[in-house]
């Protein structure tokens, strides 16, 4: 007889293959709801222990009808779909897994900084429409020399640095959860980073401090119109301000992986812009980072099952009050 119903709320990746290894070494039964979801996501999540989510949101009224409920894992790094707090006050842990595509997003972000300043994609699109002529894409600038800010220095953006410094540009970074001490690189100011960038990558997850970070107000201060790039989350840049500054050359381009609309309307001015480069929310996938991906995120739900807390907790202030039977 299984000892645990674990549910998976959703899922785009194809398979579960690693999913059911690990819940089969804890005796426990798994079930991956039909796309699109049922009507009643809390009927068929009710009697499960541990729940395994992508994209359904799972707000404090969900959480509150779900009694047995122990653990949430999320497949990736952010929670911006899970009522942390509401978690927390019902003594359910929160898990993520933190690190699993770092090398990916990092070489994405770079790819994407490529093909905007190298307007690889905009030739793309010119010889493929039967004009060979390297002229209407005039002018080109050197990236040696440039300065890159990055707002958010966790492990991608450490990796950014490190990837982009081999490239001869100068890195600063606008963290306020870091210490200069741990840092290759200096951190400043959002205002001087805005003020000194000729390129921008954003990494920093997105919370009510990060929403509309990068709007209106901070494109008026980018003196040097840089080149934006977003492989984090989509509204942490105003969509609506970007587009603007983008018309206004307040901006000379921007390479984004994510966007406040996935996918965006029919009607956004970014699909018409010839140095806007954009990719479907990808910056995340290879085939080895996936396959690790749900290996870990199974894995987080197995351990709080098995009286272990996991390895990464997002909300631990819940440690002592929880659901979970610890050994």
């Amino acid at each position: 007889m299984d000892k645990f119903t674990v549910v998976i709320t959703d899922c785009d990746h194809g398979s579960i293959e690693e999913e059911k290894s690990e819940m089969a070494a804890i005796n426990a039964r798994l079930v991956l709801l039909p796309a699109g979801m049922p009507n009643d996501l809390v009927e068929s999540c009710a009697r499960a222990e541990g729940i395994i989510n992508q994209y359904a949101l799972l707000t404090r009224e969900f959480l509150e009808r779900l009694p047995r409920c122990q653990v949430i894992a999320r497949y990736g790094v952010g929670v911006d779909t899970i009522d942390l707090q509401a978690a927390t006050d019902l003594g359910i842990i929160v898990a993520n897994v933190p690190d699993y595509c770092i090398d990916e997003v990092a070489d994405h972000s770079l790819a994407l900084l490529l093909a905007v300043v190298r307007k690889t994609a905009f030739y793309d699109r010119r010889i493929k429409a039967g004009e060979w002529d390297f002229r209407p894409g005039m002018p080109i600038f050197r990236m040696r020399g440039k300065t890159m800010g990055l707002i958010g220095s966790g492990k991608i953006g450490m990796e950014v640095a490190r990837r982009i410094a081999s490239f001869g540009v100068r890195v600063i970074a606008y963290d306020p959860y870091l210490k200069p001490a741990e840092l290759p690189f200096e951190l400043v100011s959002l205002d001087y980073l805005l003020r000194e960038s000729d390129f921008i990558s954003i990494h920093c997850p997105l919370n009510e401090g990060t929403r509309h970070l990068v709007g209106t107000e901070a494109f008026e201060k980018m003196a040097k119109k840089p080149i934006i790039i977003n492989t984090s989350r989509g509204p942490i840049i105003a969509e609506k301000a970007l587009i603007a500054a983008l018309q206004a050359g307040q901006v000379s381009g921007a390479g984004l992986d994510v966007l406040e609309k996935e996918p965006p309307d029919s009607a956004s001015p970014l699909l018409k812009m010839g140095n806007v480069v954009l990719s479907p929310h990808v910056g995340f996938y290879s085939a080895a980072s996936i396959s690790e991906l749900k290996r870990r995120t199974a894995r987080n739900v197995a351990e709080v099952l098995t009286g272990k807390w996991p390895a990464a907790v997002v909300n631990k202030e819940v440690r002592g009050k929880t659901r979970a039977h610890f050994a």
